[in-house]
């Protein structure tokens, strides 16, 4: 089988999946959150009211959940009705966003930032191409428990370039879609935006003890390709270079 073939994963499997690594650790969480927090509603009216009906009415439609931090990822499929083109809302490396979710946490937090960095700047040129400014949106990051035995997809992505493809998904799904049909926890596997390393977990019940570690706040200006992260505001902490975010 040369490198860099989409070979059948099942004829695939004696050599990409065998290895194990069992982790007890922490991993790291990047989502949206604000620094500050504010009523969600009040850019639609001005009386405090109206807030209240607000926010009662969007908690008749949620799913409730002990932990959003880790479950919420599982939820996605339960709450959005596909159409022929929505499917890929929810579409990750290693899921196709229809049959089952996937949480992703990092080994460190600068990954987190590549990773999320990459989706985020390129939402926000689809949706403001050309604006010479600086777009804001704020991060809020947690620690999270993880015990599992994980498939060790690290040094794989040499035989499989696919695993880290920074183009397609189309390998890794098949990937995924293999892992989970087998009952696996996940992988460990190296990050497709950076040297850093990512897990992808299939069962939430591996995750537990979710604790607050930082905010970050992102800047990305899309007519310059610039992106800046801040751990405190108005403070530059990490720059990604616009090859980051291709």
């Amino acid at each position: 089988m040369a490198p860099g073939s989409t070979p059948c994963i099942a004829r695939a499997g004696s050599d990409l999946f065998d290895t194990n690594v069992e982790i007890h650790r922490d991993l790291v969480r990047n989502i949206p959150g604000i620094r500050r927090s504010q009523d969600l509603f009040d850019d639609l009216s001005d009386d405090p009211d109206d807030w209240a009906v607000a926010v009662a009415a969007e908690s008749t439609a949620r799913i409730d959940t002990p932990s959003a931090v880790v479950t919420r990822p599982f939820d996605y499929g339960t709450v959005i009705t596909y159409t022929f083109d929505s499917a890929h809302w929810q579409a990750t490396r290693f899921s196709d966003g229809r049959r089952y979710a996937v949480w992703y946490g990092s080994m460190d937090v600068a990954t987190t930032v590549y990773e999320t960095a990459f989706h985020w700047s390129r939402f926000v040129r689809e949706s403001f191409a050309g604006h010479d400014r600086a777009i804001r949106t704020e991060r809020r990051l947690f620690d999270v428990r993880c015990d599992a035995m994980l498939i060790d997809l690290r040094g794989k992505e040499k035989a499989y370039p696919g695993l880290v493809d920074r183009k397609s998904y189309a390998f890794s799904q098949q990937v995924g879609s293999h892992a989970h049909e087998q009952g696996q926890n996940g992988f460990l596997v190296r990050s497709a935006r950076c040297d850093g390393v990512n897990a992808a977990i299939f069962r939430p019940e591996r995750l537990a003890d979710v604790r607050d570690k930082l905010f970050l706040t992102y800047r990305f200006n899309p007519a310059r390709d610039q992106l800046v992260v801040e751990r405190v505001q108005g403070r530059a902490w990490l720059k990604l270079a616009p090859s980051a975010l291709e």
